[in-house]
């Protein structure tokens, strides 16, 4: 019912606004004028033909290749090649990601009930159904960008491999590169977590081994039946494995610090060697294919090297840390969030005020040294990261630097709240990715925080359900203003013919 419900509502609004924008936007439009005569090449069978000013690689022109043909099956065998080109317009490319939207939107379904079991059908349908308005996810919904697509291969990627499923998960992983070549990080993010899983049902079933005679000795001199004490056993151990999922994020051992976790890992590790490498061997391979292709091809993007050289943006973290608390205000500053940060400040005092100092000088040298002013973002007025920088960031030479402490803040409110319910491995296996994956990129294009915020926002733990509708409430407020922004507010260049729309 869960999913169905999530598929319908999500349905509700894909086809109406798509079939508006597509009324008042049939041509395409920035990124599209790219991706859209490209993906026409390959429906008209011309695969060695390539634009090279496009920078990812073709996924999400077979994705939409095969999505059309399900659509027009009779053209595949009545009509020649060339003719499937005029299948392929704009508004049906465009309808692959609305298509792929409503599918990730179930993704996001199954990946929270499996997380979250205590979630009931209703909360985790409305749990979802806001995170699908999540406003840079909605907003590309409608366009044919390629990060739809990102975010729905690499949530079926992760649902494999929380499912167990590694060579399944390990084959997702080659598609999601194959629509942006940056899932390489998130790929070697979900084999991680995928390690760490077996790893605690590893320490699980030995700390399940050694107190099973303490339990038996203590049941047998109480008069119970031995073999009910037995039968009882194995039903909780049944229950403990179909929990165990969420074991390792619903109860971390907050007394064990980062290195005593990771020195547990190895030595587990060790002990699974041979089951990992079985395992995990298709993500090994994958990567290695991956250092092969960019050594082969000398960049990671594919084309525009240029304009798009691996740059050390270390101010990116710091904007993604922003931005996302923004997009979860109501959890991250509310009073309670407040009150747990000042509870855990002076709980360990010296420790934290080494850490906020130290965090607040690394940001400031940060800012300093890595805020890069890439041309397009100073060039292209038709972004929102154009007037951001324009009016808040750069408005005076001393407001970069005045907003160090809420980009401290938020990185710490964002470890705070995963702290809670994750082991420290894993948030700082979170981090390293999303520093991997923000960092190199010289441009400010906040839908490139998408993936890395919908792993955030899945693996904090928010059960008030006021928050929620809280979020829900700014997300659909943000979409209807940049929606009537980019629909019904066009400007002209006055160097350049055509009509401008606002886009994020």
């Amino acid at each position: 019912m869960g999913r169905l419900a999530v598929a319908l509502i999500v349905s509700s609004w894909v086809l109406p606004i798509s079939l508006v924008l597509n009324r008042i936007l049939p041509e395409p439009y920035m990124d599209e004028i790219f991706h859209v005569p490209q993906a026409q090449q390959y429906c008209a069978g011309h695969f060695k033909s390539w634009d090279p000013l496009i920078t990812t690689p073709p996924g999400l022109y077979f994705i939409s290749l095969a999505y059309v043909a399900s659509l027009f099956p009779a053209f595949l065998f009545t009509q020649p090649a060339s003719y499937f080109i005029n299948v392929c317009s704009t508004p049906v490319l465009r309808s692959t990601n609305g298509l792929l939207a409503v599918v990730c939107s179930i993704l996001v379904h199954d990946i929270i009930k499996h997380l979250k079991p205590s979630f009931g059908d209703k909360k985790t349908t409305f749990c979802t159904v806001v995170l699908a308005l999540y406003p840079l996810h909605w907003f590309f919904t409608f366009l044919y960008y390629t990060d739809v697509a990102s975010l729905t291969i690499v949530l079926v990627m992760y649902l494999m491999c929380l499912k167990k499923n590694y060579a399944c998960s390990a084959l997702l992983g080659a598609v999601a590169i194959l629509v942006r070549q940056t899932n390489i990080i998130w790929m070697l993010f979900v084999a991680c977590t995928g390690v760490l899983d077996l790893v605690q049902e590893k320490q699980k079933h030995e700390d399940n081994i050694l107190s099973e005679p303490e339990n038996e000795y203590f049941v047998s001199n109480k008069g119970v039946n031995i073999s009910s004490n037995i039968k009882k056993r194995r039903s909780g151990n049944s229950i403990d494995t179909v929990s165990h999922e969420t074991s390792l994020t619903s109860h971390p051992d907050r007394s064990s610090g980062l290195f005593s976790e990771l020195q547990n890992i190895l030595l587990v590790s060790w002990n699974l060697k041979w089951k990992l490498l079985v395992n995990f061997s298709p993500f090994l391979l994958l990567l290695l294919a991956f250092v092969a292709f960019v050594k082969w091809n000398g960049s990671i993007v594919l084309g525009a090297k240029e304009a798009h050289t691996v740059s050390p943006h270390f101010v990116q973290l710091l904007y993604y840390g922003l931005v996302s608390c923004g997009f979860m205000a109501p959890l991250h500053f509310s009073k309670s969030q407040f009150a747990s940060l000042t509870r855990s400040f002076v709980k360990n005092k010296p420790i934290s005020v080494l850490l906020w100092v130290s965090a607040t000088i690394i940001s400031f040298l940060f800012v300093h040294y890595f805020s890069i002013a890439h041309p397009y973002l100073l060039a292209d007025n038709r972004h929102y990261p154009f007037y951001l920088w324009r009016k808040i960031i750069n408005a005076h030479w001393s407001t970069r630097y005045l907003l160090v402490p809420l980009y401290v803040y938020s990185w710490a409110s964002i470890l705070n709240v995963l702290g809670k319910v994750q082991k420290k491995i894993w948030v700082l296996a979170y981090f390293l990715a999303t520093a991997a994956a923000l960092v190199p990129a010289p441009l400010i294009e906040f839908r490139y925080y998408t993936i890395p915020f919908f792993f955030l926002i899945i693996h904090s733990h928010i059960t008030n359900g006021r928050t929620w509708f809280l979020m829900g409430f700014l997300y659909t407020s943000i979409n209807i203003f940049t929606m009537i922004m980019f629909l019904f507010r066009p400007f002209h260049w006055n160097h350049e013919p055509g009509i401008q729309r606002f886009i994020w």
